[in-house]
C-alpha cells in the first residue's frame, strides 16, 4: 500500500490475552517516532465481554498522558483535526486465546508439516495435526476433531495431479466429525482444502454442506516446491470473517481499522521478515510468554548461497511460558536441567519449593535476588525447549526426490535439514517480560546465549515495550515509519556476541580465540581460554573493527582456525567473548557448578548486588 503523505498521527493497539497495549507514533522532525504507551486490561470476557472496552481504555491513558483527545462518540477519533484525532488506527489481537487451528494432511512429514508451516505463520496455534500415518484410528482422530473445537481446519495432501484416495478420506474423516465452531452458534467450520487440484470435485461433495468450504492453491503442487502463500492469506482473511466477527466486540473494533486487524503473532512474522529482508540478514526471535513462546526465523533456503531466497518460520510452544505454564518447563526439561543455571549454594528443596511457589501463584514477579536467579533460570531452559522444537520445525521440504549426481547429492542432504544454522545467524530479538523487563540488560544477553547458544559473531537485541505486532500491521500502510521506529524506539540494540565451534573435546584453560578490537582512539587484544566469558567495553553507536582469530580446532565462521573480521556497532552490554564451547558444559559437582557459574556472572557484571 502507499504511504500517505500527510499520515503524521498513529494510533495502534494490541489486544493480548490479559492486557491491551495502546501506542502513539507521530512524524516529528521529519522521522516517526514512539510518543508514549498506554495499557488496560483486555475486556473480551466477561463481565464486559466486549473488546473494544478495553482498547478505549488503553488509548484513554494515552489521552492522559498527552492531553489531547483520541477518543470521541465511545470510538477512535479519525481522521486527525488539529492536535486531536489520528491519521490512521491499526490493531492486532490474540485475545481469546487467538487463533487456533487444526492441520491434516496425507503424510505427518511432508504435506501434514507443509499445513502446519502455513497455519503458523500466518499467525495459527496449532491444537493438533492429523495424518493418515499418525497412528491414529478413524474413530480417534473424529472424537479428536470433536473435542479440540478449533477456530479453522486446513487440510493438505497430494501433489497437483496425482492420486485423491488419501486426501478424500481425511475429508470424510472431518465430515464424520461434524464440527462446530469455538465461537458463533450456528455458524459453519471454516475449511481450508489445500491439496491436489484433481481432488477438489470430491472434497467439495463431502465438505461443501456441513462445513464453511474454501478452496486454495495446493501447498505442495510439486515435492520439490511448497507454496504457502495463498493458504496464509486466506487464514488471515477467513480468521477476521469467521473468527474474530464472533468473538465479543470485535465486529465493532474491525470497523475502526484503518486496515484489517491481524492475528498478533502473524504481525511480528511480518516485522520480522521485513527486517531481514532490509538488512539482508538471517534473524531469530522469540517472544516468551507466560502461556506460550514463539521463535520466528529467517534463514536462507540454501546455506550455500548467499543469494538464494529467505524461508520464514514460526513455531509456538504452547507449553512452554514462565507464568501459567511454569510448571510444563520444569516437567519437560527436568529439575536437574533447571537448577544447573542456578548460581546458588542452595539446598535443592528450597530451590522446589520457590518453583511450586510460582506454579501456585503464576502471575506474581520475583521480589527477591535469588528467585530472580532461579526465574532467570527457568527462562533460559523455556528458551533452550522452544528453540528445538523450532530447529525440528524450519527444515527444507521431506520426501524430496531427485537424482542421484555428485552435486544433487549434498541437496539431498539438505532435505528435511535444518534451515538454522547458529553460525550464519545475524541477529536474535527477544521479547517478552522476563527478557524485555529484566533489572539490567546484561541479564537479557545472558539469557539468551544460554538458551539459543550461537556460534560466530550475532547481535543480541530485546524489543523494549513488545512493540512488534503493531509494527508490523503498521509495515502495511506506513513501511518507512514502521521501520524508522523499529529502529529509534523498539529495539535495543545489547551488543554482539563472539562464540567459536569447537571441533573435538576441550579442556578448560586451554587457548580458545584472540580478538582484535580497533576503534578510533582505542587498539586492543584480548586472549580469551577454553570456558571463560568476558565482556569487552564498546557503547552504543560505537563502531569498531574486530578480528576473532581462532585457535587450532576452532571456527568462528570461516572453518578451523581461520580469521574473521566485521565491523561492528556497539550496545548498551558491549561485546561479549564467549569461551564457554556448544554445547556449553556445566560441572555436575555442584559446588563446582555455582563456582563456574558464579564466575561468569562476575566476567559480565549480571548480578552486581551478589558479588
Amino acid at each position: 500500500m502507499a504511504a500517505a503523505p500527510d499520515l503524521r498521527t498513529i494510533l495502534a493497539t494490541d489486544c493480548g490475552s490479559t492486557t491491551t497495549k495502546a501506542i502513539l507514533i507521530e512524524q516529528r522532525d521529519g522521522e516517526y517516532r514512539l510518543v508514549c504507551r498506554g495499557e488496560a486490561p483486555t475486556t473480551v470476557e466477561a463481565p464486559a465481554e466486549d473488546v473494544t472496552r478495553g482498547v478505549l481504555n488503553a488509548v484513554g491513558e494515552i489521552e492522559d498522558l498527552t492531553r489531547r483527545k483520541f477518543i470521541r462518540d465511545d470510538t477512535i477519533w479519525k481522521p486527525r483535526d488539529g492536535e486531536n484525532g489520528c491519521d490512521a488506527y491499526i490493531g492486532t489481537s490474540s485475545a481469546g486465546g487467538g487463533l487456533q487451528m487444526m492441520v491434516a494432511g496425507v503424510v505427518k512429514n511432508m504435506t501434514a508439516e507443509s499445513a502446519q508451516r502455513a497455519a503458523l505463520g500466518a499467525g495459527a496455534i496449532v491444537i493438533d495435526t492429523l495424518a493418515t500415518n499418525d497412528g491414529r484410528a478413524s474413530h480417534q482422530r473424529i472424537e479428536r476433531i470433536r473435542s479440540m473445537r478449533p477456530d479453522m481446519i486446513i487440510v493438505s495432501g497430494g501433489t497437483d495431479g496425482g492420486t485423491i484416495r488419501h486426501v478424500v478420506e481425511m475429508a470424510e474423516i472431518i465430515a464424520a466429525a461434524d464440527p462446530k465452531p469455538r465461537f458463533g452458534q450456528g455458524f459453519q467450520l471454516p475449511v481450508i482444502f489445500a491439496g491436489n487440484n484433481q481432488a477438489q470435485g470430491e472434497i467439495r461433495r463431502i465438505l461443501g454442506q456441513r462445513t464453511a468450504l474454501y478452496v486454495t492453491e495446493n501447498l505442495r503442487p510439486q515435492l520439490e516446491r511448497e507454496n504457502l502463500g495463498p493458504a496464509r492469506d486466506r487464514i488471515h482473511d477467513l480468521f477476521l470473517e469467521h473468527v474474530m466477527k464472533q468473538a465479543p466486540g470485535y465486529g465493532k473494533l474491525m470497523t475502526w481499522t484503518t486496515v484489517p486487524l491481524m492475528p498478533t503473532p502473524g504481525a511480528v512474522g511480518l516485522i520480522m521478515q521485513l527486517i531481514a529482508q532490509r538488512e539482508r540478514i538471517q534473524v531469530v526471535g522469540v517472544d516468551i510468554g507466560g502461556a506460550t513462546t514463539d521463535v520466528f526465523s529467517v534463514f536462507r533456503a540454501d546455506p550455500r548461497d548467499p543469494a538464494a531466497p529467505t524461508v520464514f518460520n514460526r513455531t509456538v510452544s504452547a507449553n512452554l511460558g514462565m507464568s501459567y505454564s511454569i510448571f510444563n518447563v520444569v516437567a519437560e526439561a527436568t529439575f536437574a536441567n533447571v537448577v544447573r543455571w542456578v548460581p546458588l549454594e542452595l539446598d535443592e528443596r528450597d530451590i522446589r519449593d520457590r518453583i511450586r511457589n510460582k506454579m501456585i501463584r503464576p502471575t506474581t514477579i520475583p521480589q527477591t535476588l535469588d528467585e530472580l536467579m532461579i526465574e532467570q533460570a527457568l527462562c533460559r531452559e523455556a528458551l533452550r525447549l522452544a528453540f528445538i522444537q523450532h530447529k525440528e520445525m524450519a527444515v527444507g521440504l521431506k520426501g524430496v526426490q531427485q537424482q542421484r549426481t555428485m552435486a544433487e547429492a549434498l541437496d539431498q542432504q539438505l532435505s528435511g535439514r535444518s534451515l538454522v544454522d547458529l553460525m550464519t545467524l545475524d541477529m536474535i530479538v527477544g521479547s517478552g517480560g522476563v527478557l524485555s523487563h529484566s533489572p539490567r540488560r546484561v541479564q537479557a544477553a545472558l539469557m539468551m546465549l544460554d538458551g539459543f547458544q550461537p556460534e560466530g559473531f550475532t547481535e543480541l537485541t530485546v524489543d523494549s515495550i513488545f512493540m512488534m505486532p503493531q509494527l508490523g500491521v503498521l509495515s502495511t500502510v506506513h513501511e518507512p515509519a514502521a521501520l524508522q521506529v523499529f529502529n529509534k524506539d523498539c529495539l535495543i540494540r545489547l551488543g554482539w556476541s563472539i562464540a567459536p565451534r569447537s571441533a573435538g573435546r576441550v579442556r578448560d584453560g586451554q587457548p580458545c580465540f584472540t580478538v582484535e578490537f580497533r576503534s578510533p582512539g582505542r587498539a586492543e587484544r584480548h586472549e580469551v581460554r577454553f570456558g571463560e566469558l568476558r565482556l569487552v567495553p564498546h557503547a552504543a553507536g560505537e563502531r569498531a573493527t574486530v578480528t576473532a582469530l581462532p585457535a587450532r580446532g576452532f571456527d568462528v565462521g570461516a572453518g578451523p582456525g581461520q580469521p574473521v573480521t566485521r565491523e561492528l556497532s556497539g550496545g548498551v552490554v558491549g561485546l561479549i567473548l564467549d569461551g564457554r564451547g556448544r554445547p556449553i558444559a556445566l560441572p555436575t559437582e555442584p559446588a563446582a557448578r555455582v563456582r563456574k557459574l558464579a564466575g561468569w556472572n562476575r566476567a559480565l557484571d549480571v548480578y552486581p548486588e551478589s558479588q
